[in-house]
């Protein structure tokens, strides 16, 4: 059984002021799940401070070299350095602002597990591509080639995030999100073997709100969130926990 992991993504918000909404959060933290808050990089050592280890704290992004001339780059030995214990690679905003690839991915994702971070690494589809039927294919092509050769298990997980549901307010089926985590453990099974793949946590990572995360947590292979927008407030970050516990 994989651990469950109720993770935040602050993405590009947050100033040294709302890290009183994570102190918030820290005390909404109870028994039944693991909590992850994913911060920009400026906040990441003041974060850490907040926590105190009452939450885990993480970085949205990490470069594949651990030191070196990469202007205004973070390694993944500066967010641990910071106190960060995860990092978040593959997001689909990396993949499409920036031109991230999965081959780049799964270097970062070594450079993080190197480093000492556990790797949150992404997939999912774009709306064309599951208009066109091919959400299977490319979510299990982008799992095969993100995660690296040599990956510790132990210290990985998969988060899928349909693009087109991403801040949109849109959300697939229950029976849509629940055939893409089956083909992810499933993808994962063929690749490790069945045992450690069912100890991989699958986070579902699209407009997961209050209002609906007890019907997702309730299906099978979802094994926590990653959850942009409602993680900035204490109030719908600490539902979303109180929900994943109870599942």
């Amino acid at each position: 059984m994989a651990r469950r992991l109720a993770a935040g993504n602050w993405k590009m918000h947050g100033l040294g002021a709302d890290l009183a909404e994570l102190e918030a959060i820290c005390g909404a933290a109870g028994q039944g799940c693991e909590v992850l808050l994913c911060l920009p990089a400026t906040l990441v050592h003041r974060g850490a401070s907040t926590a105190a280890g009452r939450i885990a704290i993480g970085g949205q992004d990490c470069h594949v070299m651990p030191q070196g001339a990469h202007t205004g780059d973070v390694s993944a030995a500066m967010l641990a350095d910071a106190g960060a214990s995860h990092v978040i690679l593959g997001h689909s905003e990396r993949r499409a602002d920036h031109g991230e690839t999965d081959d780049i991915v799964a270097a970062k994702a070594q450079a993080a597990q190197l480093a000492g971070l556990i790797a949150i690494v992404c997939v999912g589809e774009t709306l064309e591509e599951r208009d066109a039927g091919r959400t299977l294919e490319v979510v299990g092509g982008q799992l095969a080639a993100s995660i690296p050769e040599g990956v510790d298990l132990a210290r990985l997980v998969v988060a899928y995030e349909p693009v087109w549901a991403i801040g949109t307010g849109r959300t697939p089926t229950e029976s849509q999100i629940a055939e893409v985590h089956a083909a992810l453990r499933e993808g994962l099974a063929m690749r490790f073997g069945a045992v450690p793949a069912g100890q991989v946590p699958l986070l579902y990572g699209g407009s997961v709100k209050p209002g609906n995360a007890a019907a997702i947590f309730a299906l099978p292979d979802v094994d926590g969130a990653l959850v942009g927008g409602a993680s900035l407030k204490a109030a719908d970050f600490a539902a979303i926990i109180a929900a994943l516990a109870a599942a």
